[in-house]
């Protein structure tokens, strides 16, 4: 059974059960018309000054009850005795004092102990004051009066009680079969990263090891062959390169949005627009970006681009001032330099050597992606600035 209103798949629950303080409303609004009914009565009979305060006396009662449950309902339940030590009929004021035991009743509160009150002013009354008044007929309806408002009370609480638990239980059951789902998409996606890593990594290795064999098996003469098999040797690094990035994404799961997972691999042409994104959010980005077009893999160059990203992720979060980015060609190698003077945190989450980043990685996922394209990074906190410098093979990682 689905919850009330949200689930369609399920019975509505009643306005009662969804809005609770309607019966106390309507319980009130009873006892209200039945107390000016009453006070009309009073002034179109001329009663004495007697009757009318035992009139008004039941009425504030019900007016206390509602700030204060037990206090009002001794109150109305005791009017009960002024108004038959006056000689006038007590139905009124009874109906008052069962309609605010009703509404006691329905707030939780103890309805045996309610019920008794109520019961034994009504019998008090009609026994004492009252003097037997109307027989036996009316000290039983005194009695199964006081009984009625106290069960129906109870009753609709016991029954709200009941939806709201088939509307907990509902819930629950969703909650665990969305749980289960879930668990069950992130076996099947680990089991497909263990496929990939297990298959395609061995038959790419086994494809590179043919191509350097073949590659030496060349005559001198045959250049535009070996030129082939380079490329070919370069577009297994990609692979694996790639490949590693699919596990990656398969393994984070739920950790990334559908539109970061489905977004076009980086690359260094995007730097400047990386950048550009970085100084529309407010952190000063000094660049400096000298790469020879076609020098660098395109598995490199989304090495290069992440380390920048989350280095530029860390000097925002947790640093002050410029930002300053430095990616060049020196000595055959690319060369990536990222520093910011250290700062307080933007968002409360410590200082620049902690592991804040965009992608959820940190600097330990930074470390991990330099180290796969056979780089290395050097991280360093020194006189207040904070430093990140990688450097790579343009050709990345050997296969």
């Amino acid at each position: 059974m689905a919850k009330a209103r949200n689930s369609q798949d399920g019975p509505l629950a009643p306005l009662w059960v969804r809005r609770p303080e309607a019966l106390h409303l309507v319980a009130y609004a009873v006892a209200a018309l039945a107390f000016t009914g009453q006070i009309v009565a009073v002034i179109l009979r001329g009663s004495d000054g007697p009757t009318a305060l035992s009139v008004l006396l039941a009425g504030g009662g019900v007016a206390l009850s509602w700030w204060r449950p037990w206090a009002g309902l001794v109150v109305a339940s005791a009017a009960s005795f002024a108004v038959t030590a006056v000689g006038h009929d007590p139905l009124s004021v009874w109906m008052m004092a069962v309609l605010v035991l009703f509404s006691v009743t329905l707030r939780g509160k103890q309805p045996l102990v309610g019920t008794g009150i109520v019961a034994a002013f009504f019998l008090g009354a009609f026994m004492t004051v009252g003097g037997f008044r109307g027989g036996a007929i009316v000290g039983a309806a005194a009695l199964f009066s006081a009984i009625a408002g106290g069960a129906t009370g109870t009753a609709l609480r016991i029954h709200r009680e009941h939806w709201r638990t088939l509307e907990e239980r509902a819930e629950s059951a969703i909650a665990t079969r969305e749980i289960e789902a879930t668990r069950r998409v992130t076996e099947e996606r680990l089991r497909i990263a263990r496929d990939l890593h297990d298959v395609i990594g061995h038959q790419v290795a086994m494809l590179s090891m043919h191509l350097g064999t073949a590659e030496i098996g060349l005559p001198e003469d045959a250049e535009p062959s070996r030129q082939a098999l380079v490329s070919a040797r370069s577009s297994a690094r990609t692979v694996v390169v790639e490949t590693q990035r699919i596990l990656a994404l398969l393994r984070l799961g739920d950790d990334i949005s559908d539109d970061e997972a489905l977004r076009p691999t980086p690359a260094l042409s995007g730097l400047e627009g990386l950048v550009a994104s970085f100084e529309s959010i407010g952190l000063d980005v000094r660049p400096s970006i000298d790469i020879p077009a076609g020098f660098v893999e395109p598995s490199v160059g989304v090495t290069v681009y992440r380390v920048v990203q989350e280095a530029l992720t860390n000097a925002y979060r947790h640093g002050e001032g410029a930002a300053t980015v430095d990616v060049r060609e020196r000595d055959g190698r690319i060369c990536v330099t990222v520093e910011n003077r250290v700062g307080h945190s933007r968002h409360g989450s410590g200082s620049a050597s902690g592991s804040g980043s965009g992608s959820g990685l940190g600097l330990v996922g930074m470390r991990e992606r330099v180290e796969s394209s056979s780089g290395r990074l050097t991280i360093d906190s020194d006189d207040g600035r904070f430093r990140v410098h990688a450097e790579f093979s343009p050709l990345g990682a050997a296969v």
